[in-house]
């Protein structure tokens, strides 16, 4: 009896570790960042950021700590809701240093966003965010 208690407890604990492996994965990922730039949450975003950012919206450009970062992308987000998301190009320049460019469209503008970052340790991340308005 005690050996079935220890084999379900053990292929519990499998099962939950699978699970958090793959949930992970989502939130270290290129596929991660397009789903939080299409939903708008400057905190899922934030996630991803450097313990610092260089942020340049539009000519707007400063170096941000994560949490002020958090709060730019946030007055961001909310002056130009996203509609979508487009991940049009990535690439690397070396096996830690990557980049990706995309289209990020609001109701009433389009622009194009270059993120630039580093593989570190399974994760992504941001440290270098342009958002450069388009035209629509």
């Amino acid at each position: 009896m005690k050996k079935l208690l220890y084999i379900g407890v053990l292929l519990f604990l499998v099962f939950s570790l699978s699970q958090a492996r793959s949930t992970d994965s989502t939130f270290n990922s290129i596929e991660g960042i397009v789903t939080v730039f299409q939903s708008g949450s400057s905190r899922e975003l934030a996630k991803y950021f450097d313990s610092g950012i260089d942020i340049n919206i539009n000519g707007n450009q400063g170096d941000y700590s994560k949490n002020q970062a958090e709060l730019v992308m946030r007055d961001f987000f909310k002056k130009f809701p996203p509609v979508d998301f487009q991940l049009l190009q990535q690439g690397s320049n070396t096996d830690q240093i990557i980049y990706y460019i995309g289209n990020y469209r609001s109701e009433e503008t389009v622009f194009r966003v270059f993120i630039k970052g580093k593989k570190e340790d399974q994760s992504i991340k941001v440290y270098s965010l342009d958002i450069v308005k388009g035209i629509k």
